[in-house]
């Protein structure tokens, strides 16, 4: 029997000012990616009151510094801020992206003698486990799932009197290592002058019960389940704190249930195997879970920039392993070319399908017929059992 424990994740939303960020920062690489697929791009952007700061390197193609901040100005406004703090039409653009250093070029870039290598050096994770259908984590998920809802229903107007800047946060007791139910819950919701947190709270409440089943939620008690604790949040987003890109990189992954190798994703190309590799250890430890090899994995790989293979391959399952830990690991390198160009190839990954990413999780998604979120695709099941 396995102990029981209290298990907590958080998620914040599409508003919150880290992933203000995280959308503008994704916005620039698909720009350069759908007019060219082998740019390279690594955009950080800064927001605060009425200023947006966009910074880093990019080699592609010409576009303007003026069809950039258009761009960032649409961003802001899909996700809806028209506020005097922030507003869409009226922030500060501030263009400080530049060509990429040649010498990182040099070591990235495929040539007639060598691969194409690894845009940094570092370690990366991948994780799945059998908590819920998108084998992900039971509390990021469910966080996740009550924010996304409460966006859409804000935008489509069913919402009234919620703004864009939201967090939310649930507590799971496991018993025996499965989630049985939710002990607390927290939503903390920005919302227009003159609303209450019971207010509030009749607004969010309905999605919890939508996203949450009914079975995790038959013991919550009223005083465990938290709105607006503080009492007011009407100035939120960026007006209200500044906001970075890759700051929320537990958030995008496994709620801290898994390890995180420390390289955020957002704003970065797929040379860059903080991003490419995390998605490419995702899609194997998915599919290690969904071909029942194992009920939790975790993957690590490693690089060293401009270096295309792996330096190493890690696989740990906790003991839920049915067949040797050894075994997977060896075949893994069979199944997938783990190189950059491989994970690319094979991820298809050089298309503009990263602004969808920026919020409510790079994991857990469901697979898009326009090539988003690929890596959570299971079409390595078949393959794995094969060579077992």
């Amino acid at each position: 029997m396995k102990r029981s424990y209290l298990f907590t994740s958080e998620s914040v939303s599409e508003g919150h000012p880290d992933k203000v960020c995280d959308r503008i920062s994704d916005m620039v690489v698909d720009s350069y990616l759908s007019q060219d697929p082998n740019s390279r791009v690594a955009c950080e952007t800064l927001t605060t009151t009425n200023k947006v700061v966009l910074a880093g390197e990019v080699r592609g193609p010409s576009i303007s510094k003026d069809e950039i901040i258009s761009n960032v100005r649409e961003c802001i406004k899909d996700i809806g801020y028209e506020q005097d703090g922030f507003h869409w039409q009226n922030c500060e653009v501030d263009y400080h992206l530049h060509p990429q250093s040649s010498d990182i070029a040099m070591g990235v870039d495929a040539g007639d003698n060598k691969d194409e290598g690894a845009g940094d050096q570092g370690i990366m994770f991948g994780y799945a486990c059998k908590d819920t259908d998108s084998l992900m984590p039971a509390p990021i998920h469910y966080s996740h799932q009550i924010l996304y809802k409460m966006a859409k229903a804000r935008k489509d107007g069913t919402a009234n009197g919620l703004e864009p800047d939201s967090k939310s946060q649930v507590t799971m007791l496991y018993e025996n290592d499965k989630p049985s139910k939710v002990t607390s819950l927290v939503i903390s919701s920005q919302h227009k002058e003159g609303l209450s947190p019971s207010d509030v709270r009749e607004i969010v409440k309905p999605y919890v019960y939508e996203c949450i089943p009914n079975h995790l939620l038959e013991d919550l008690k009223d005083e465990d389940f938290y709105v607006n604790p503080t009492g007011n949040f009407v100035i939120g987003g960026p007006d209200g704190d500044s906001g970075l890109t890759g700051r929320k990189i537990i958030v995008d992954t496994y709620g801290g249930a898994a390890p995180h190798g420390g390289g955020a994703f957002s704003g970065k190309d797929p040379s860059k195997v903080d991003r490419s590799a995390a998605y490419a250890a995702r899609y194997l430890a998915k599919n290690i879970v969904a071909a029942d090899l194992a009920d939790q994995c975790v993957i690590q790989l490693s690089y060293a920039i401009g270096v295309s293979k792996p330096l190493s391959i890690y696989v740990n399952t906790n003991s839920t392993n049915k067949i040797d830990e050894a075994k997977i690991e060896k075949m893994i390198p069979d199944l997938f070319d783990l190189s950059p160009r491989g994970i690319i190839e094979h991820l298809k990954l050089r298309n503009p399908i990263y602004v969808p990413t920026a919020a409510y999780g790079h994991f857990g998604r469901n697979p898009s017929d326009n090539g988003q979120f690929s890596w959570e695709k299971t079409d390595l099941v078949d393959k794995l059992k094969s060579a077992i």
